[in-house]
Parts: C-alpha cells; sequence; structure tokens
C-alpha cells in the first residue's frame, strides 16, 4: 500500500489515463478525488474504494479553487486534462491556440496554485503534470498546437520545481507516447480511413503497438508515492521507444 494515508486530486478522471491512474492510486491504498467535467463518466466510480467522484471544471478557476478548499488535505496533484488538435503550423488558428492553452497549460496553473497553500503548509506535496513527447522533446506531423502547449507544460513543470525545490514541493511530468485512450478512438474514426489512422499511430512506435492507460498509471503511482522522493522537475518518458 504504497500510497496509504495520502490524498490525492486528479483532473480529467472519467476516461483514459486519467481513470486508469485513480484507480490504481485508490488499489496503493490513496483516498482519491476523481474529478471529471463530464458527470457521467464519474458515476462509473460508485461503490469504488477509497474514490471520491466530483465534478469540476479545469476552465473555472473558482470551481477549482472551491473544490481544493473543500479537501481535508492535499498530497498530490495529478494535472491529467488535456485536448489534442489536429494540423501543421499553416492550418493552426488563434481560437485552437487559445483554446489548447487555456486546457493543456493555464488550467494546470491554476490547479498548482490552488493546491500549492495546502501543500506548503504541510511541507511537502507532489504535482504531477501531463505532458507528452509530442513537446519540446520531439516534433511530430501535423500536432503544431498540442506539441507547442505540451512543451510549456514542460516548461510550467520545471519553474514550479525549481521555485519550491527547497520547500518540500515536487514536480514532475508524465510524457507518454501513444496511448489507446477514448479520445484516442474519437480522433481516429474522425478520419475518412480509421483503419488506416490506427495503422499510422501503431507505426509511429518503434514496439509496434499502441501503449494501454494501464502501462501509464504505474509511472503515476511512482511519482505520488515516496519512492520517488528525490526526484523533480523531471519529465518521465513511457514511449514505446519514440524517443529513442
Amino acid at each position: 500500500m504504497r500510497l496509504k494515508g495520502k490524498t490525492v486530486l486528479v483532473t480529467a478522471a472519467g476516461q483514459g489515463i486519467g481513470r486508469a491512474s485513480v484507480l490504481a492510486m485508490a488499489a496503493e491504498g490513496a483516498e482519491v478525488w476523481a474529478t471529471d467535467v463530464n458527470e457521467a463518466l464519474l458515476a462509473r466510480y460508485a461503490g469504488v474504494a477509497n474514490v471520491h467522484a466530483a465534478r469540476l471544471d479545469v476552465l473555472d478557476k473558482a470551481a477549482i479553487d472551491a473544490l481544493v478548499g473543500g479537501l481535508p488535505k492535499l498530497d498530490v496533484l495529478f494535472n491529467c486534462a488535456g485536448v489534442v488538435h489536429n494540423g501543421t503550423v499553416q492550418q493552426a488558428s488563434d481560437a485552437d491556440l487559445d483554446v489548447a492553452f487555456r486546457l493543456n497549460v493555464r488550467a494546470q496553473m491554476w490547479t498548482i496554485q490552488a493546491a500549492l497553500p495546502v501543500m506548503l503548509e504541510a511541507g511537502r506535496g507532489s504535482i504531477i503534470n501531463m505532458a507528452s513527447v509530442c513537446s519540446s522533446m520531439k516534433g511530430l506531423p501535423n500536432r503544431f498546437v498540442y506539441g507547442t502547449t505540451k512543451a510549456a507544460v514542460l516548461g510550467l513543470t520545471k519553474s514550479v520545481a525549481a521555485d519550491y525545490v527547497a520547500q518540500g514541493i515536487r514536480c514532475n511530468a508524465v510524457c507518454p507516447g501513444t496511448v489507446d485512450t477514448p479520445s484516442l478512438g474519437e480522433r481516429i474514426n474522425a478520419n475518412a480511413d480509421p483503419a488506416a489512422a490506427r495503422q499510422a499511430f501503431i507505426a509511429r512506435q518503434p514496439m509496434g503497438r499502441l501503449a494501454q492507460a494501464e502501462e501509464i498509471a504505474p509511472v503515476v503511482v511512482f511519482l505520488a508515492s515516496d519512492e520517488s522522493v528525490f526526484a523533480t522537475g523531471q519529465a518521465f518518458t513511457v514511449d514505446g521507444g519514440i524517443t529513442i
């Protein structure tokens, strides 16, 4: 029970990596607050031990502050919410970039701003941000907006880590490759030829397959636990070999 006694907040916990991480951390003994803007997805947590489901729109700063303020304590924050836009720089619009920065970057800033006072008072805390290998690590085709904002997440992560490293607060990022989530499925099915689109995603993974959300969750558990107590400001890559 590596997380026994810890209280965890997870955003975008309704499906995919968020849900897999909630279940993994709860199984390790954490009291997990699973949040999502989609209440229908949260309904699946009914009866799951150690999990408390609550609706949260991470684009609403007041809602974030209210939720965090109502928690008994907060040891771990996992910022999992995000959005993926397709296209090159020539196809990107101001509106797309605004949406991506609000959800991929500013929402993380807001949750961190809400969580830090609680963590600083306790003298310890672990902040985990969802980034991607598609960022400053690696450029991928047709991911201009996404890669730009995920690069910003890595900068955000390192900045928070540097500012609070001497005060017991750790901040790290998880950088997956392509994960077979419902979100990916929606993007694949939006193509004229979904089968070809799925094969293209698989082809860019040197392991020859997509990751499963349950293969990313153990990294989140590690970063949430005291096993990673000496790690901060790092980008933990789980990418099936994309960045080799």
